[in-house]
Protein backbone atom coordinates (compact mmCIF):
# COMPACT_ATOMS: atom_id res chain seq x y z
CA UNK A 1 0.00 0.00 0.00
CA UNK A 2 1.29 3.32 -1.20
CA UNK A 3 1.38 5.71 1.74
CA UNK A 4 1.92 9.54 2.31
CA UNK A 5 5.77 8.88 3.75
CA UNK A 6 6.41 7.87 0.18
CA UNK A 7 5.33 10.40 -1.61
CA UNK A 8 6.83 13.25 1.10
CA UNK A 9 10.57 10.89 0.07
CA UNK A 10 10.44 12.52 -3.39
CA UNK A 11 9.46 15.89 -2.78
CA UNK A 12 11.74 18.70 -1.45
CA UNK A 13 12.36 18.52 2.16
CA UNK A 14 10.30 21.41 4.39
CA UNK A 15 6.84 23.68 3.67
CA UNK A 16 6.50 26.74 2.80
CA UNK A 17 4.23 28.76 5.50
CA UNK A 18 3.66 32.30 6.91
CA UNK A 19 2.25 33.95 9.78
CA UNK A 20 -1.37 34.60 9.89
CA UNK A 21 -0.87 38.87 9.85
CA UNK A 22 1.43 38.10 6.54
CA UNK A 23 -0.29 40.11 3.80
CA UNK A 24 -2.22 37.74 1.09
CA UNK A 25 0.42 39.93 -1.19
CA UNK A 26 3.20 37.82 0.29
CA UNK A 27 1.18 34.22 0.08
CA UNK A 28 0.97 34.87 -3.51
CA UNK A 29 4.35 35.93 -4.42
CA UNK A 30 5.62 32.69 -2.69
CA UNK A 31 3.33 30.32 -4.32
CA UNK A 32 4.35 32.05 -7.38
CA UNK A 33 8.44 31.51 -6.33
CA UNK A 34 8.08 27.61 -4.97
CA UNK A 35 5.69 26.65 -8.04
CA UNK A 36 3.20 25.35 -5.50
CA UNK A 37 -0.75 26.32 -5.01
CA UNK A 38 -1.01 26.91 -1.47
CA UNK A 39 1.46 27.85 1.50
CA UNK A 40 0.82 26.70 5.07
CA UNK A 41 -0.17 29.67 7.91
CA UNK A 42 1.81 28.58 11.14
CA UNK A 43 2.03 30.78 14.45
CA UNK A 44 5.08 29.83 16.19
CA UNK A 45 5.41 26.07 15.42
CA UNK A 46 1.50 25.21 15.50
CA UNK A 47 -0.52 24.99 11.58
CA UNK A 48 -3.45 27.54 12.43
CA UNK A 49 -4.62 27.55 8.69
CA UNK A 50 -3.80 27.35 4.82
CA UNK A 51 -4.45 29.56 2.43
CA UNK A 52 -4.52 28.59 -1.66
CA UNK A 53 -4.84 29.88 -4.78
CA UNK A 54 -8.65 29.06 -4.47
CA UNK A 55 -8.70 31.52 -1.52
CA UNK A 56 -6.85 34.24 -3.26
CA UNK A 57 -9.41 34.12 -5.97
CA UNK A 58 -12.38 33.78 -4.53
CA UNK A 59 -11.66 36.25 -0.91
CA UNK A 60 -10.23 38.40 -2.46
CA UNK A 61 -9.67 39.16 -6.41
CA UNK A 62 -13.50 38.80 -6.45
CA UNK A 63 -14.63 40.79 -3.23
CA UNK A 64 -12.03 43.39 -4.85
CA UNK A 65 -10.19 43.07 -1.12
CA UNK A 66 -6.13 44.37 -1.51
CA UNK A 67 -3.62 41.94 -1.83
CA UNK A 68 -1.68 43.97 -0.14
CA UNK A 69 -3.43 45.05 2.66
CA UNK A 70 -5.51 42.15 3.06
CA UNK A 71 -3.81 39.51 5.63
CA UNK A 72 -3.69 35.71 5.43
CA UNK A 73 -5.68 35.53 8.19
CA UNK A 74 -9.03 36.61 6.77
CA UNK A 75 -8.92 34.23 3.92
CA UNK A 76 -6.98 31.19 5.27
CA UNK A 77 -9.08 27.80 5.26
CA UNK A 78 -8.98 26.51 8.56
CA UNK A 79 -8.83 23.84 10.60
CA UNK A 80 -6.75 22.64 7.82
CA UNK A 81 -7.47 19.02 6.89
CA UNK A 82 -4.29 16.83 7.79
CA UNK A 83 -3.33 13.35 7.57
CA UNK A 84 -0.54 11.08 9.02
CA UNK A 85 2.45 9.74 7.27
CA UNK A 86 1.47 6.45 7.26
CA UNK A 87 -2.42 7.51 5.59
CA UNK A 88 -2.74 5.57 2.30
CA UNK A 89 -3.01 7.00 -1.19
CA UNK A 90 -6.11 5.98 -1.57
CA UNK A 91 -7.46 7.30 1.77
CA UNK A 92 -6.33 11.21 0.97
CA UNK A 93 -7.81 11.03 -2.34
CA UNK A 94 -10.86 10.31 -0.87
CA UNK A 95 -10.60 12.76 2.03
CA UNK A 96 -9.92 15.44 -1.21
CA UNK A 97 -12.94 13.96 -2.72
CA UNK A 98 -15.06 14.87 -0.19
CA UNK A 99 -13.89 17.66 1.20
CA UNK A 100 -13.28 19.15 -2.34
CA UNK A 101 -9.71 20.12 -1.25
CA UNK A 102 -6.59 19.69 -3.05
CA UNK A 103 -3.73 20.08 -0.40
CA UNK A 104 -3.45 18.11 2.76
CA UNK A 105 -0.87 18.93 5.94
CA UNK A 106 1.06 15.90 6.84
CA UNK A 107 1.78 15.79 10.60
CA UNK A 108 3.55 13.71 12.42
CA UNK A 109 2.01 14.50 16.05
CA UNK A 110 2.12 18.12 16.69
CA UNK A 111 5.06 18.93 13.58
CA UNK A 112 4.19 19.62 10.16
CA UNK A 113 6.58 17.62 7.94
CA UNK A 114 5.04 18.12 4.55
CA UNK A 115 2.46 18.69 2.51
CA UNK A 116 0.66 16.17 -0.46
CA UNK A 117 -1.78 17.69 -3.22
CA UNK A 118 -3.75 16.36 -5.48
CA UNK A 119 -0.90 16.59 -8.35
CA UNK A 120 1.37 14.56 -5.82
CA UNK A 121 -1.46 11.72 -5.29
CA UNK A 122 -2.71 11.76 -8.77
CA UNK A 123 1.27 10.94 -10.04
CA UNK A 124 1.81 8.49 -7.38
CA UNK A 125 -1.25 6.74 -8.68
CA UNK A 126 -0.59 6.83 -12.31
CA UNK A 127 3.19 5.42 -11.44
CA UNK A 128 2.23 2.52 -9.56
CA UNK A 129 -0.51 1.45 -12.29
CA UNK A 130 2.05 1.60 -14.76
CA UNK A 131 4.20 -0.71 -12.86
CA UNK A 132 1.53 -2.81 -12.90
CA UNK A 133 1.09 -2.90 -15.84
CA UNK A 134 4.56 -3.20 -16.88
CA UNK A 135 4.23 -6.35 -14.38
CA UNK A 136 1.06 -8.25 -16.15
CA UNK A 137 2.91 -7.61 -19.30
CA UNK A 138 6.21 -9.26 -18.28
CA UNK A 139 4.10 -11.95 -16.59
CA UNK A 140 2.30 -12.44 -19.88
CA UNK A 141 4.99 -12.99 -22.37
CA UNK A 142 7.70 -14.01 -19.96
Amino acid sequence: MLQVRHLLDSKPVGTVSLPPEAPVLDAIRRMADHGIGSVLVMRGGALVGIVSERDYARKVALQGRSSASTPVSDIMSSPVKTVAPDASVHDCMQMMTEGRIRHLAVLDGDRVIGVVSIGDLVKALLELQQHEIEQLQHYISG
